[in-house]
């Protein structure tokens, strides 16, 4: 498969220096600025922003939700001819991949990566793959990317029997891939692949890490052979923040509190939570939740801070204070900036080679979601 990485298309002029202009003005005027746009556009554009994202480009996004809801939203976005996303790069590369090859889709900073997606690449999978081929029967092995990796990831996956998985639908794609094979090689985050491994029930020993800067994962060939799931040595550095003795001292501290987590966090911070799942799991139990409830909440903590503000009835707390700096990055800025240049800059460009069997991932995903 060619490797092409995402392409942005800028002006002559460095972004930064045309940026600074805007970074002077009050956040009242950005947000003008960009009602102004939204206004003249109507539908024509449409402004998707994650649940990490700062409120006050959250006020202004048209759809929000978490990865899954949002590659949704995407692939059904027929009636819009432009859509601005706010989240990390990854997010915007699915949306270009998921749209009409007539939108365009805007990344307001291409600065906004992802650590644990950088931490699989498609020459350590490709690597990876190669040497299971040495050991067992790859076409009974099912690759399955989480939604935080790069785009010719997805695209190794729709190339090779696999699927893109989110926080969402990380056991039903467990299941899926089971009908299908026997083994699931998983990248790039382990807490993710083995949370899920728990709820599906998988012995811990037949869940092991495998390495990808190690020869063969660093694992034997007995353990390779009789492995279910093998997990990519990846995390999120947001998620694996939170502690066991953060989660005691708000039960000793508030014992009736509700304790929600992302199951991105390591296991035995999900074993001690109430409740696990993703942004938007966590989205519909704060709904659920009764007058007066206190929630702490173990994710990104604009998460907690936005469901704050749309339920001053309950007590929302985030669990620690640990933030994704990538997301923060996003700004009024940047998105009046980007919209005011009119599609111009910060366009996400993928090559066919990444787009056709990446969009063959991504659909499976939802799918079976």
């Amino acid at each position: 498969m060619e490797v092409q990485k995402t392409m942005v298309t800028i002006l002559d002029r460095p972004v930064f220096d045309a940026l600074e202009a805007y970074s002077r003005k009050s956040s009242e005027e950005l947000s003008e600025m960009i009602l102004e746009h939204k206004r003249r556009l109507g539908s024509r554009l449409l402004i998707l922003g994650h649940f990490y994202q700062k409120p006050e480009v959250i006020d202004l996004a048209d759809i929000t939700g978490d990865s899954y809801g949002l590659s949704k939203a995407a692939a059904e976005a027929d009636g819009c001819e432009m859509i601005l996303f706010c989240g990390v790069h990854f997010m915007a590369e699915s949306a270009r991949i998921l749209a009409r090859r007539d939108q365009v889709v805007l990344h307001p900073d291409q600065r906004a990566g992802c650590p644990m997606a950088d931490m699989a690449n498609l020459d350590t999978v490709t690597q990876a793959w190669e040497e299971l081929a040495e050991i067992t029967d790859v076409s009974r092995v099912i690759p399955v990317t989480y939604m935080n990796s790069d785009a010719d990831l997805k695209a190794f996956c729709g190339e090779h029997g696999g699927i893109v998985c989110t926080s969402s639908n990380a056991p039903r794609v467990y299941d899926w891939c089971f009908e299908r094979g026997d083994k699931i090689l998983f990248f790039p985050d382990e807490h993710l692949g083995r949370n899920t491994g728990n709820l599906r029930g998988i012995p811990k020993d037949l869940m092991p890490v495998w390495d990808g800067k190690m020869e063969r994962g660093g694992l034997s060939e007995d353990q390779v052979r009789s492995a279910r799931v093998l997990l990519w040595k990846g995390f999120c550095h947001v998620h694996t923040h939170f502690t066991v003795e953060q989660i005691q001292k708000v039960r000793e501290s508030d014992p009736e509190a509700v304790i929600l987590v992302h199951p991105e966090c390591p296991e035995e911070i999900v074993a001690a939570a109430d409740g696990c799942g993703s942004t938007e799991y966590i989205r519909r139990q704060v709904e659920k939740a009764a007058p007066g409830t206190t929630i702490y909440i173990g994710t990104e903590l604009n998460h907690s801070v936005n469901l704050a503000r749309k339920h001053p009835h309950l007590t929302i707390h985030y669990l620690s204070r640990s933030l994704c700096p990538n997301m923060w990055k996003i700004g009024l800025n940047d998105i009046a900036y980007t919209l005011d240049m009119g599609g111009k800059i910060n366009r996400v460009e993928l090559p066919d080679s990444i787009i056709v069997p990446g969009r063959l991932a991504l659909e499976r995903m939802l799918e079976v979601a």
